[in-house]
């Protein structure tokens, strides 16, 4: 359980990390690919009217290669951390 708040800890931090440094690097010309990427979902919200409870819901991912190379590296080190606290 321990192990998995770490994983789940880390991979958040990438995508955080990931979306920060897409932001900064978009106008450098050198790094503007790391910013180059998608967004996909459901961008008009799916709404459920109930006349009592109106209920929406959407979903939308942006995907960019910093996020995916932070997250990576993010998955890399929280295995390194998690791996050396296991005992065999």
């Amino acid at each position: 359980m321990k192990n998995s708040l770490i994983v789940f800890f880390f991979v958040c931090a990438g995508i955080v990390s990931g979306s920060l440094v897409a932001n900064l690097t978009s106008s450098v010309k050198g790094l503007s690919w790391l910013s180059y990427g998608l967004a996909f979902g459901i961008t008009e919200p799916f709404v459920l009217d109930l006349s009592v409870l109106k209920l929406s819901l959407g979903l939308t991912f942006n995907l960019n290669i910093s996020v995916i190379l932070f997250v990576t590296l993010a998955v890399v080190i929280a295995y390194m951390i998690t791996g050396k606290r296991r005992r065999r």
